[in-house]
């Protein structure tokens, strides 16, 4: 697949909620995760067990999740781009929406990185 066709798929089932198929069908084994310095609680990861835990202890802190959304792709060579946001409650720490910018870098039909900006 190529970046463009990438983009749309990680689209689709983002619109859908589905994360999981996401890392499932189109990351790459070996994909990375980079997360902002200032990152509370997550740091950046190697290889698609590490991302797959690291968004079940996301997942694990939400209580309760009440909307959000993922922008259309916007594709630039073997990048592309998405803004998203998730209005959450979470474990202990009440209700809060979180808006984010990913980064993902495609190559041989794969994502083989994400990285967040917030």
């Amino acid at each position: 697949m190529k970046t463009q066709e990438i983009a749309k798929r990680f689209h689709e089932l983002a619109m859908e909620g589905k994360w999981d198929q996401i890392q499932d069908e189109l990351f790459s084994k070996e994909a990375r995760s980079i997360e902002p310095a200032h990152a509370q609680g997550f740091q950046s990861v190697t290889g698609l067990d590490k991302i797959k835990e690291k968004a079940k202890q996301w997942q694990d802190m939400v209580e309760e999740t009440h909307g959000g959304y993922c922008s259309e792709p916007m594709v630039a060579g073997s990048f592309f781009t998405c803004a998203m946001s998730a209005d959450v409650t979470m474990k202990g720490q009440g209700r809060s929406k979180m808006d984010e910018i990913g980064v993902y870098e495609v190559k041989d039909g794969k994502i083989v990185s994400e990285q967040f900006f917030f």
